[in-house]
């Protein structure tokens, strides 16, 4: 009876405590290194604040972009973000989520003239 309880406990508990996943997709805008980006997180959170941060790993503190806050897309968990990154090249896009959910996650890619390639990390 007792181990009925304290699973009945901690089961909302591990539940919350899983981890956001995103996917994010982004399309050159044919403007200077401006991409449009779509975020889906996993699980489809809605009602979640994200604000968009990028960096480039090979250069620390040089190339910071000024971060930008997401907008909800039409389906649950999806999100847009318009980057306006300093130059083409590997870059960590931050993804800060508040609200009923807390967390960072970072995402890396490759940046061109022509498209975007997600990196593994």
């Amino acid at each position: 009876m007792r181990w009925l309880l304290v699973a009945a406990l901690l089961g909302p508990l591990s539940a919350q405590a899983q981890r956001v996943k995103a996917d994010m997709d982004c399309r050159f805008t044919g403007a200077d290194f401006v991409y449009d980006c779509v975020i889906r997180l996993r699980p489809p959170l809605e009602g979640i604040a994200i604000v968009v941060g990028a960096d480039m790993p090979s250069m620390p503190l040089a190339h910071n972009v000024r971060p930008v806050k997401a907008t909800p897309g039409k389906a649950p968990g999806e999100y847009h973000a318009r980057l306006d990154l300093d130059m083409t090249g590997e870059w960590a896009v931050k993804l800060r989520l508040s609200g009923a959910v807390r967390d960072l996650i970072v995402l890396h890619f490759l940046f061109t003239e022509t498209g975007v390639t997600p990196r593994r990390k």
